[in-house]
């Protein structure tokens, strides 16, 4: 029971999950520090992101599987339908799961935040799921770099403070660049890592149409871009200077950086996977905590 328990831990690959939840917490301390600040809405848009990475994490690894993409060379963690630990059904019915409790969520903030949280939460769950379904899907077609800049950027970001505001901010728009940037830098180390595999797959990600060059480049922007976020915040609407603190995030980069430019193996490209989600935590919690102190 403690094995499986784990198994299913370790399949919603949990160290990821701050991809989705870290514009969350942005968008929450800037509607705190507008005094808009509604908790039931902040849990449940916390519980809504969580749940569909979790369904398109899951999603991923099941037609990963059903289409072989990932049948031999893969460099990344192993999945737990490779290892075995759990059933394509099993893995199935988990993703069918999440993604259903996330749309009970968006009812919830649909009644409360109307018609423009429903458009969210539906195109959310819809691009979770065609994300890597079929050989026509977002990461196949090279769009998968977009959907995780939009959906766990700006649009998750703005989509926090306006079921708690009912208002649409461009301070809250222009800061979801941020996690977004930085969430895509994720992706690009995961595909400059797989182009290989995805190649064989007959995937055409961004990784495989450009070339790594280009993709060493696009990881570079993104670590530039998400650090300098915060400036532009402030030169926009003259809003927290202390903001600029966490464009210092872009020093902690510097390791990363080296590692993505020198190689793409997997046991030196995932060691740089985690450490990049583990500074888009660090940057949410300097940035949020300087518009509390305002």
């Amino acid at each position: 029971m403690l094995h499986s328990r784990s198994s299913w831990f370790w399949a919603m690959r949990p160290q990821t999950l701050v991809a989705s939840t870290m514009p969350v917490v942005i968008g929450t301390t800037m509607a705190f520090s507008d005094g808009v600040w509604h908790w039931p809405s902040a849990l449940a848009a916390l519980l809504g992101a969580a749940l569909i990475q979790v369904g398109t994490n899951l999603a991923n690894d099941y037609f990963d599987y059903e289409l072989g993409v990932d049948a031999s060379g893969r460099q990344g963690p192993a999945s737990s339908l490779q290892t075995g630990a759990l059933s394509p059904m099993q893995v199935k019915w988990f993703f069918i799961a999440a993604f259903s409790l996330a749309g009970l969520i968006a009812v919830y903030l649909t009644s409360r935040a109307g018609w423009p949280v429903l458009l969210i939460g539906v195109a959310s769950i819809i691009s979770g799921v065609i994300y890597s379904a079929g050989k026509k899907s977002l990461a196949a077609l090279g769009l998968g770099d977009l959907f995780v800049f939009l959906f766990f950027g700006p649009v998750a970001c703005a989509g926090t403070y306006y079921v708690q505001s009912f208002e649409w901010n461009w301070a809250v728009i222009v800061a979801g660049l941020a996690p977004g940037f930085f969430s895509t830098a994720i992706i690009v180390v995961n595909n400059l890592r797989d182009i290989d595999t995805d190649k064989r797959a007959g995937r055409r990600t961004v990784a495989i149409r450009f070339g790594r060059a280009f993709t060493r480049m696009e990881y570079l922007f993104c670590v530039i871009a998400g650090s300098l976020t915060p400036v532009v915040v402030y030169l926009i609407t003259g809003q927290n200077p202390w903001g600029i603190a966490a464009s210092l995030i872009a020093f902690a980069f510097i390791p990363n950086v080296h590692a993505v430019f020198t190689s793409d193996k997997g046991e030196v490209l995932n060691p740089a996977l985690e450490r990049t989600a583990m500074l888009l935590t660090l940057y949410t919690f300097v940035y949020s905590l300087s518009w509390l102190i305002l």
